[in-house]
């Protein structure tokens, strides 16, 4: 076989991957995320070549957080213009502290839903089986849990993932076969986020073990989500849509199918994922021997109702022997209860701690943490639920925002909100739990000292 030969069947063999995913197709309009790496690359030119020219256009969003960002923008742009394509460019100014992943995420979404909903478009990344792979692993570790090992699905709402059959490597080989370049991120193997030192070193040992490791946590997250379908399923057929059970035909059910309908009932009362309320399946059963009424908190700001042997749930009423949800006040260092929650700080130094350039570091825990600048914020802070007129000056936005506003745009579904701790210093709101952080308190080169707060659900997963 001649080299010629070689680069056709490249070509052909991914074009018949990505076309049996059946996730793009011709006439359905698609909006592509265009970094200009490898796979956003591969992704476009599958795109066009799939979907048909007139119904693909992309968005490419110049962040300025490296040197080469602009000439990221001319590839894309000249990309583009070679295949025909419709390109959206988007300037932003990139915050210099704080989670700059998550927040370049948040606004490449953000961005992207605009244009695909006036447009009608689905939004297509160019998340690869080597992301996946990344992705079950870093769950894994982070957050224990059958979820966890679920991965990314290849569709979510408007969001399609075309190349998760497809390898960090194929989708290199494919732009060489079509005679394509493309742009590389150093950040991406940068040991400063987590992702980076997965892809550095996690996954290079585990090969280094078996060579089909990678492969083979893809594989067992497919399977998982197949799975995960009859599961639903065998609940589905359990509850027949009903928002109780009684507790003796629970106690009948196999413990896993048992633990699976908990919870789901508990997260259908809450509004989100109920984290640990499954655990407590032992204990509601042994509650179907009590005539009359009994209840149960199970965490996760739940309580369980068992009257006449029906179980259900549902939040967790205010009553004197909780914490009130009104506002209470922390201590640094110290620790304070709110609903469902229990919000912690402590005191550090920053000695040996920031990059260069003044940014703030990833805290481990991710947005359920952060690290804050102490003289900013004072010794005594105030954690209350938000309420409405609440306003902030995040990270990156430069201005204010409603905290209605960063609820709708960060997804945080509206039963959770009344339950998401709200940490103020003065008359300031300084960090919303697992949603956004306040700019005037981050860590800079100034910093000589450092308060970290970070959130827990009273029950962990």
């Amino acid at each position: 076989m001649n080299r010629d030969d070689g680069a056709d069947g490249v070509q052909a063999c991914t074009l018949a991957t990505v076309k049996q995913g059946g996730l793009l197709s011709p006439g359905a309009g698609v909006l592509v995320l265009l970094s200009g790496g490898r796979d956003s690359v591969c992704l476009l030119d599958l795109a066009v070549r799939l979907v048909g020219c007139p119904d693909v256009t992309a968005l490419h969003v110049n962040y300025g957080l490296r040197d080469g960002a602009d000439d990221d923008e001319r590839h894309c742009i000249e990309l583009c213009s070679r295949l025909g394509v419709d390109l959206a460019v988007e300037h932003v100014q990139a915050p210099i502290k704080g989670n700059l992943q998550a927040w370049a995420r948040d606004l490449r979404y953000a961005r992207a839903a605009v244009l695909a909903l006036g447009s009608g478009a689905t939004i297509a990344t160019g998340h690869t089986a080597s992301d996946q792979a990344e992705t079950v692993l870093y769950r894994l570790a982070a957050s224990p849990g059958r979820r966890a090992l679920l991965g990314m699905s290849p569709r979510d709402g408007l969001l399609i993932r075309p190349l998760l059959e497809l390898t960090r490597e194929q989708t290199g080989d494919y732009c060489a076969a079509r005679g394509l370049s493309w742009r590389d991120d150093p950040s991406n193997e940068s040991d400063r986020f987590a992702r980076g030192r997965l892809r550095t070193g996690l996954l290079p040992a585990l090969r280094a073990i078996h060579p089909a490791a990678e492969a083979n946590v893809v594989e067992t997250a497919r399977l998982l989500r197949d799975e995960s379908v009859v599961l639903d399923s065998a609940v589905n057929q359990v509850l027949e849509g009903a928002s109780s059970i009684e507790l003796a035909r629970l106690a009948g059910l196999e413990p896993a199918l048992a633990r699976l309908v908990v919870r789901r009932l508990a997260e259908q009362a809450a509004g989100h994922p109920a984290a640990g309320v499954a655990r407590r399946l032992d204990d509601l059963i042994a509650l179907s021997g009590r005539p009359g009424s009994a209840a149960l908190d199970v965490g996760a700001g739940l309580r369980a109702h068992i009257e006449y042997g029906v179980l259900r749930f549902a939040t967790t009423p205010l009553d004197s022997a909780q914490a009130p949800l009104e506002q209470v006040l922390l201590a640094v260092p110290g620790s304070v209860r709110l609903g469902g929650y229990e919000v912690m700080s402590s005191v550090g130094s920053v000695s040996g701690q920031l990059p260069s350039g003044g940014q703030a570091r990833e805290d481990e825990d991710g947005p359920w943490s952060v690290t804050l600048d102490a003289s900013a914020l004072g010794t005594d802070l105030l954690v209350r639920p938000w309420r409405h007129g609440d306003r902030m000056r995040p990270v990156g936005v430069g201005g204010t925002r409603s905290l209605q506003d960063l609820f709708t745009d960060r997804r945080v579904p509206r039963a959770r909100r009344g339950s998401v701790p709200v940490v103020v210093a003065g008359d300031e709101i300084v960090w919303i739990a697992g949603v956004a952080v306040a700019e005037p308190f981050v860590v800079t080169t100034s910093t000589t000292a450092t308060t970290r707060l970070s959130a827990k659900c009273l029950a962990s997963d």
